[in-house]
C-alpha cells in the first residue's frame, strides 16, 4: 500500500529535508527578514499546516499570523488590504487556482510572496518571490502524509531560522529518530485499530502546538476511513459540544507536556470520569495515559512546539489501519483526487 509506505518513509524525508533545504530557508529568511504580519492561503491539510504556523510564528518569532478566506480573492474579488504582510501559500500540488489568486492579488499589492510546496514547478511557486521546496518526494496517495509533516517541518525551519537560535535547529534534527521510535508501536495501533471498525463518528481534541494535528487526524479519519470525526480546541469543545458525549462515546486527543497539559488533563479526566467516554490517547504523561482505554505513548523529550510533528504520525497510522479494517481501499478514498482545483 503506498499509504502505509509514505507513512514510513517521514524519518527519512525529514532528515533529507533538514540535511539539503536548511541553507536556503536560512537565506530566505534572511531576505525576507521579519515580517510584521504573515498572511496564509491554504486549503485541506495544507490549511491544517497553516494552523500550525500560526502557534509557531505566533510563539516562537512573535509575528501575527492570519489565515486567508480565498473566496475574498477568487469569487468575491473584494480582497483585503494586506500590502503591508509577507504572504504565504501552503499547497502540496500548488495547482489550487484559488490559492493562485490570493498570491496573484498580493503581488498586485507589492507583498513579499513565498510558496511552500512539493512542486517546485507549480503555478503557485512560479507566482512566488521565494519558494521552499519541502522535497517530499512524489505522493502517490489521496491522503497526505509526509507532504503534511514536511510542510510542518519547513515552517518549523523558517521559525528558526528568523530567531537566529540554535538550539531551535537542534531540537528539529531530533524530530526524525522520534517519529521512528513511534512507527516501532504499528503493531499496537493495527490492535487499538480493530476496537472501533463500527465507529462512524467521533471528536479529536487538541490544543495549541497540536490543535493542528487534531483537525489533521479528523481529516484523515473522514477521507479515509468515512468517519464524522470532528476536531475541537480542549476549551472550544467544553463550550457546548461536551453534550455530544455518553457511555462508550470515541474521543480521540493528543495531549504532550507542555503549556496546555493541565486543561487537556483536566478535560479528558471529566470525560472518562463523568461521561465514561472511550478515550484513545496520544501522549507523553505515563499518569494520564493510565486513564485511556487505548493508550499510545509519545516518545520521551519532545518540544511541545515540535510535538505535532510526532504525534500525527501514530494518528495516520491509525486511520491507515482502521480503514484497511473497514474493507476500504485507503490509496482510492470515494470522490477524492490528489489535485483539488477549487476556485
Amino acid at each position: 500500500m503506498a499509504l502505509r509506505d509514505e507513512i514510513l518513509e517521514q524519518p527519512d524525508v525529514i532528515d533529507s529535508f533538514l540535511n539539503n533545504q536548511a541553507a536556503q530557508i536560512k537565506s530566505i529568511a534572511n531576505a525576507i527578514g521579519r515580517p510584521s504580519g504573515i498572511f496564509i492561503a491554504a486549503r485541506g491539510t495544507s490549511d491544517n499546516a497553516a494552523r500550525y504556523a500560526k502557534y509557531v510564528w505566533g510563539a516562537k518569532n512573535q509575528i501575527p499570523v492570519s489565515l486567508a478566506a480565498p473566496s475574498l480573492f477568487s469569487v468575491y474579488k473584494q480582497p483585503p488590504l494586506i500590502s503591508d504582510m509577507l504572504v504565504v501559500g501552503i499547497s502540496q500540488s500548488g495547482e489550487s487556482p484559488d490559492l493562485l489568486s490570493v498570491l496573484k492579488n498580493a503581488n498586485q499589492q507589492g507583498c513579499t510572496t513565498l510558496t511552500i510546496t512539493n512542486q517546485a514547478g507549480s503555478p503557485l511557486a512560479l507566482e512566488a518571490d521565494y519558494i521552499i521546496d519541502i522535497q517530499a518526494g512524489q505522493e502517490l496517495s489521496v491522503a497526505a502524509t509526509k507532504s503534511f509533516t514536511a510542510q510542518l517541518t519547513a515552517i518549523a525551519m523558517l521559525s528558526a531560522a528568523w530567531s537566529d537560535a540554535p538550539e531551535l535547529w537542534e531540537n528539529i534534527r531530533e524530530i526524525p529518530p522520534l517519529i521512528s521510535k513511534v512507527l516501532h508501536q504499528e503493531s499496537q495501533i493495527e490492535l487499538f485499530a480493530s476496537r472501533y471498525r463500527y465507529m462512524d463518528q467521533c471528536v479529536v481534541l487538541g490544543r495549541g502546538f497540536n490543535y493542528a494535528a487534531a483537525f489533521e487526524w479528523s481529516l484523515k479519519l473522514k477521507e479515509l476511513a468515512y468517519v464524522v470525526a470532528q476536531p475541537y480546541s480542549s476549551a472550544d469543545f467544553l463550550h457546548g459540544p461536551i453534550a455530544l458525549v455518553y457511555s462508550g462515546f470515541p474521543v480521540f486527543a493528543i495531549a504532550p507536556q507542555g503549556g496546555t497539559f493541565e486543561d487537556m488533563s483536566k478535560l479528558l479526566n471529566k470525560l472518562k470520569e463523568e461521561h465514561r467516554a472511550d478515550l484513545f490517547l496520544i501522549s507523553d504523561n505515563k499518569s494520564l495515559l493510565q486513564i485511556a482505554d487505548c493508550p499510545i505513548p509519545l516518545p520521551e523529550g519532545i518540544h511541545e512546539w515540535l510535538s505535532p510533528l510526532v504525534a500525527i504520525v501514530p494518528a495516520q497510522l491509525f486511520s491507515y489501519h482502521l480503514t484497511l479494517i473497514k474493507g476500504i481501499d485507503p490509496d482510492a478514498p470515494r470522490g477524492l483526487t490528489k489535485v483539488t482545483l477549487t476556485n
